[in-house]
């Protein structure tokens, strides 16, 4: 089955991973009011089947942990015996954490990896089959860290760029046979993982401290708006906003001006890190979020 050329998804079988709450429980509302039926796969089972409560019959939900193949396995043939297929694929699901490289708790630092960079590939890979048959779409949800890469996201960076470059190759792939892949950087959005690395003790004040733009927060509508509209017209990349863009441009002159500008910070930081990591362990210190709770429990 063809997908249809155009800038609808109505009837479309969209599966959201990470839809529990901020921009994936908020795509799921918002392709659900232009016609789409929604399958919600993520962790957070209570958290999901209440989105889905409020979106309706349009919607479903399916506990899953995406860097788990089974789960994956089993939720994809859940939505396809549900729906009857599957369309679009939103690899969603991300979790961070606050910490350097140093000493950060080693465990809540890979699972970052595991789920932003390897549940991307898990999650295309299993459904891939059914968007190849309905001629589909597949985005990944990147981030502005693809481009800066500041100090204490280090696995973050590192994972969010190798989701681009993953998409970059995968693209040329699929591209015979029908399929768009596409790629969203979002700058900070007002998300429960943004909020919670905010209120962190020594990070929310470093992040906090970042200037202009690249400093700055974006209500989640803005992000909403963006994806969604590229999502409609199964674009190759999503930039939230369009400034994330013109990063690109000059990308090779960004890590020396984030050097420069760490000087003055980081030391301090560095010190801090360390006394909150001996007053709370690292495991306390590292995790954000309900998601990033939710993947390392």
């Amino acid at each position: 089955m063809a997908f249809l050329t155009g800038s609808k998804v109505t009837g479309k079988v969209v599966f959201i991973t990470g839809a529990a709450r901020g921009i994936g429980a908020g795509l799921a509302e918002r392709l659900a009011a232009d016609g789409a039926k929604v399958a919600l796969v993520g962790l957070e089972a209570d958290e999901q089947r209440k989105v889905a409560e409020r979106i309706g019959p349009a919607a479903h939900a399916w506990e899953a942990d995406v860097t788990s193949w089974n789960d994956l396995e089993r939720a994809t043939k859940g939505v396809v015996e549900h729906f009857g297929g599957i369309d679009i694929v939103i690899a969603n699901a991300g979790i961070a954490t606050t910490g350097f490289v140093r000493s950060v708790d080693p465990a809540a630092f890979e699972k970052v990896i595991e789920v932003d960079l390897l549940g991307v590939w898990r999650t295309f890979r299993v459904t891939m089959p059914h968007v190849i048959d309905r001629k589909g779409y597949l985005l990944a949800i990147s981030s502005l860290a693809a481009i800066t890469h500041a100090p204490g996201m280090a696995n973050y960076a590192a994972a969010k760029a190798g989701v681009e470059a993953f998409c970059n190759s995968l693209r040329a792939e699929v591209a015979h046979l029908g399929v768009k892949v596409g790629v969203a950087h979002p700058t900070w959005i007002r998300t429960d993982l943004v909020e919670s690395a905010d209120k962190h003790p020594v990070f929310g004040r470093l992040r906090s401290g970042m200037p202009g733009l690249i400093g700055k927060t974006y209500p989640l509508d803005v992000a909403l708006d963006c994806l969604e509209a590229g999502i409609k017209r199964r674009a190759r990349t999503i930039h939230v906003p369009r400034w994330v863009g013109g990063l690109k441009l000059v990308r090779a002159f960004l890590p020396p001006i984030i050097e420069l500008g760490s000087r003055s910070r980081v030391p301090a930081a560095d010190r801090a890190a360390l006394e909150d990591i001996a007053a709370r362990g690292a495991r306390e210190a590292s995790v954000t979020g309900h998601g990033g709770r939710a993947a390392t429990k």
